[in-house]
């Protein structure tokens, strides 16, 4: 079985376990085996994970920890990616005088420390993101500021009133701390937030939300603990304990979750999924995601002088065999949208992807390299993170790159990388040639996706976006006519697409395994992956 109970005396042995071996109780016998419900244990690649302060994260699985231990005003249900659904906040509307939003508390939500939340609560947390000025502040950028009303009722300032913040606030960056234990551990609300907060190290051991579990301890590339928050306002989640188990090989996962050691694996290959089918006691839960992987690249002439051609950087986007990752690597569990805005978003469907996305076309590939003056090709890096994700490795896809950008003349160094080097190269516009990463949404707004684009991402990749570009984002944000809006960000993708800087190589359908002693596992393309807290056992 996969769903065990176990003493804090045993915990102590299942997080000391290394990550490639199996945990075993005394006497040998396998912890998976032990006997009564209690315990979930899932594996999963989570080697991007360097913190659990919602406010600085920025990668993509702790996502799932954060919305597990943490609740944001408004949430998202599976089924419905669109409109939010009440969460800490039971109402929201218009601000008098239009130039922001109004919300209603729930009243006796309470945190994992017994303590009640409060209007305090809510504003300390959103002037703490909003002061930090990480990431996460950017997602909110159209928030001036945060004001309680009364015990009950707080309002947001806006500076952009039109602004989709309601998709936004869904997001675990938004969550709701408990301010009383966030400044007992050094946390500060104020402008001097940025440099004076001391919180972090203490939230990558523990959590200060209201979510159905709490965050016990954290070992990087090795294990995360998450406890039952026996206050929770929906009522205590199923499982007393969950245990994220790190496995970056897909072959452990793939044994572990025969074996029940893990209830869920999340980063099987399609070969190892195919091997499973005929497992009486192992199932496989699909989703179509919002998740996508691609490779960015520069046009830095200090990194390289050949890439900071737009038609060199052209020529690679023709040069990309797309169809054969999706199908041969993903064996067809994938699509594919034409840029940053995953396919099932408004203006983003397969067809216009077809119509205005890149495909493979060798001449025309060549073509582009002639016009740049580079007919006989160049050389170029490709760095990627020692991990995998949506079921293959970046290494797989960094290979398969190389073998397509041979065949036009570019000759391809890989330079695989630890995820966090990897992270810090690409956010400090450290690559030198194209790199492979991911993009998963923090909240599903096209206003994110674009705006990380041209503010953001433009940066790593050394571009100055015209203000044309901005202003773009900025129209079809605030559009409020849905078929004008979709129209406004189609032509956004024809703009980004043209100076050819990213490379959309798949948006991956998950397939994860699991195990049938695990009865609801609710997936979420939400950004979270998984909504832990709803997970029940057979």
């Amino acid at each position: 079985m996969t769903i065990v109970n176990i003493t804090r005396r045993d915990l102590g042995r299942l997080l000391g376990a290394s990550a490639a071996v199996l945990p075993t109780l005394p006497g040998g016998q396998a912890l998976a085996q032990a006997a009564r419900s209690g315990t979930l244990v899932i594996g999963v690649d989570i080697s991007d994970s360097i913190t659990f302060d919602p406010v600085r994260q920025a990668q993509y699985t702790p996502p799932m920890t954060l919305a597990a231990c943490y609740d944001s005003l408004l949430t998202l249900d599976k089924d419905d990616l669109v409109n939010p659904k009440p969460s800490l906040a039971t109402a929201w509307a218009r601000r008098p005088g239009g130039d922001g939003w109004r919300f209603t508390l729930r009243q006796g939500v309470r945190f994992a420390s017994g303590a009640t939340m409060t209007a305090e609560d809510v504003k300390f947390s959103f002037d703490r993101l909003i002061n930090m000025k990480e990431q996460t502040q950017q997602y909110i950028k159209a928030v001036d500021r945060v004001e309680i009303v009364d015990a009950n009722t707080v309002d947001f300032i806006m500076n952009a009133p039109n602004a989709p913040i309601l998709p936004i606030l869904c997001n675990p960056g938004c969550s709701v701390l408990e301010k009383a234990v966030l400044t007992q551990h050094g946390g500060v609300q104020g402008i001097e937030a940025k440099d004076a907060d001391k919180a972090t190290d203490w939230l990558n051991g523990n959590s200060a939300g209201t979510g159905p579990y709490r965050l016990i301890r954290w070992e990087r590339n090795g294990q995360i603990l998450l406890e039952r928050n026996p206050n929770h306002w929906r009522g205590q989640p199923a499982f007393q304990r969950v245990v994220i188990r790190h496995l970056s090989d897909s072959a452990a996962q793939l044994l572990a979750v025969r074996r029940g050691d893990i209830a869920a694996a999340f980063n099987l290959i399609p070969e190892q999924l195919a091997t499973l089918r005929s497992e009486a006691n192992v199932r496989l839960d699909r989703l179509p995601s919002l998740d996508f992987v691609y490779m960015a690249v520069t046009e830095n002439p200090a990194a390289n002088p050949a890439l900071a051609k737009k038609e060199a950087r052209q020529a690679i986007g023709h040069a990309i065999d797309y169809d054969g990752i999706v199908n041969s690597l993903l064996g067809g569990v994938a699509m594919r949208p034409a840029h940053f805005l995953p396919i099932g978003v408004n203006g983003s469907t397969e067809q216009i992807a077809r119509e205005i996305g890149y495909r493979q076309d060798l001449n025309k590939a060549r073509q582009l390299l002639q016009s740049a003056g580079l007919a006989d090709g160049f050389e170029m890096e490709i760095a990627y993170g020692q991990a995998a994700v949506a079921g293959i490795s970046y290494q797989v896809l960094g290979q398969k790159l190389q073998s397509d950008l041979a065949r036009i003349g570019i000759r391809v160094r890989l330079n695989p990388m630890d995820q966090v080097n990897l992270r810090t190269v690409y956010t400090t516009g450290q690559m030198k040639g194209g790199l492979l990463t991911f993009w998963n949404p923090p909240a599903v707004s096209n206003d994110l996706w674009a705006s990380a684009v041209v503010e953001r991402v433009a940066r790593r990749v050394g571009w100055t976006v015209p203000p044309a570009m901005t202003d773009l984002v900025k129209r079809a944000s605030e559009e409020q006519d849905l078929e004008r809006a979709a129209q406004l960000w189609v032509e956004w993708q024809r703009g980004v697409l043209d100076v050819a800087h990213h490379f959309i190589l798949f948006q991956p359908i998950y397939q994860i395994a699991v195990r049938n002693a695990v009865k609801e596992f609710p997936l979420t393309a939400a950004g979270w992956q998984l909504d832990l807290g709803k997970a029940t056992p057979a």
